[in-house]
């Protein structure tokens, strides 16, 4: 089902708003590992790191920009050039955020980033929803009791 104008308009916004933070983000962790960050500005404390597969921020930082970053941002584009997969596409750039931020919660204390995060995946799946007709009039139920009567 394609989504309707306000759906697109409002799916689109979050996805670019998340894919284009999500790619600075990363770009600004990598950035701020190779070049120094002595502020503490663009790189959080390496003890956040501590208990991780990571030595430095530079692979996190990689896998924000390019992975979360990217999915949404590819999503964004589907939902502009083909608007009946925009669907699957925002799924999938939803739940690679909502896992991102699981793991991220795991791993570092919490931080109103991250429900802020967690809030706008759970928008773009709750869009999804909406798109797919699941709360719509247009939606046929099932009326047991004629089935019931039926028999």
């Amino acid at each position: 089902m394609i989504p309707s104008r306000w759906n697109r308009a409002l799916t689109g916004l979050l996805l670019g708003l998340v894919g284009i933070t999500a790619a600075a983000g990363g770009a600004a962790l990598v950035a701020g590992e190779i070049t120094g960050d002595p502020n503490g500005l663009f790189v959080p404390d390496s003890s956040y790191l501590e208990g991780t597969p990571f030595a430095s921020y530079v692979v996190p930082g990689l896998l924000l920009a390019i992975v979360v970053g990217g999915v949404q941002l590819a999503a964004l584009a589907v939902l502009v050039r083909r608007p009946a997969l925009a669907p699957a596409a925002t799924s999938m750039a939803a739940y690679t955020i909502l896992i991102w931020i699981f793991v991220q919660m795991i791993i570092i204390p919490f931080s109103p980033l991250q429900l802020a995060y967690f809030l706008a995946g759970l928008a773009e799946l709750g869009l999804v929803i909406v798109a797919a007709g699941v709360l719509t009039a247009e939606n046929p139920r099932v009326d047991v009791r004629s089935r019931v009567d039926a028999r």
